[in-house]
């Protein structure tokens, strides 16, 4: 697939630009208290700027989160991106990016913290509307199903229709893996299970 960067930033600790070090900043204060206890004039005092400054860059909290995310989740799928076996087919690769993207925002500490305090932020972009980082994640996956295609490994079908239901079948193990893990059934099983259903959409 073909890669995705964050805005200008290779991670939580590198800040190429004051927007990306007050971005960092937020995700501290998230970190630390939670989103409902973050405020702009909290990241500013954390950041050792003015509020106008950050105000400049963000009228409120939900802008500013949802350019964290936005950041954070590309930064998730670059993580996976950057794991790719080169020698590995392209089917193999495609399932490789979803389930390690999936692996990877089960780990992500910003990820479970906001489900741990806020799970209402992320409701929105699973009942109501797609957010940015979705809306790239499905494009990169959708040109890697045209790529298949065109070599003759992943079935026929419109690439789009077939990344979003790749993305939707994703969102299950990301949020609720959690559920079905017990004395019985482990998480690295239902990673397989998901592998093999993935697999086995995509081929012809």
């Amino acid at each position: 697939m073909t890669s995705l960067r964050h805005n200008g930033s290779d991670g939580p600790a590198a800040a190429d630009s004051p927007r990306d070090a007050y971005l960092d900043v937020a995700r501290d204060c998230i970190l630390d208290v939670g989103w409902r206890r973050t405020t702009l004039t909290e990241v500013a005092r954390r950041a050792g700027v003015s509020r106008m400054t950050i105000y400049r860059t963000w009228a409120d909290m939900p802008q500013l989160l949802a350019d964290l995310m936005t950041r954070e989740w590309g930064g998730v799928v670059a993580d996976s991106l950057a794991a790719e076996d080169p020698q590995a087919t392209t089917v193999d690769r495609l399932v490789g990016d979803v389930v390690g993207t999936v692996q990877r925002l089960r780990e992500n500490e910003l990820f479970l913290r906001i489900v741990e305090l806020d799970p209402e932020l992320l409701l929105p972009y699973l009942l109501s509307r797609r957010g940015r980082s979705q809306d790239a994640i499905l494009d990169l996956t959708a040109r890697a199903v045209a790529v298949g295609q065109a070599e003759g490994t992943v079935r026929a079908g419109d690439p789009v229709t077939i990344a979003r239901g790749l993305l939707l079948a994703a969102h299950g193990y990301v949020l609720s893996a959690h559920t079905m893990v017990d004395d019985v059934v482990t998480e690295d099983a239902l990673d397989a299970e998901l592998t093999l259903m993935l697999t086995r959409s995509l081929q012809p």
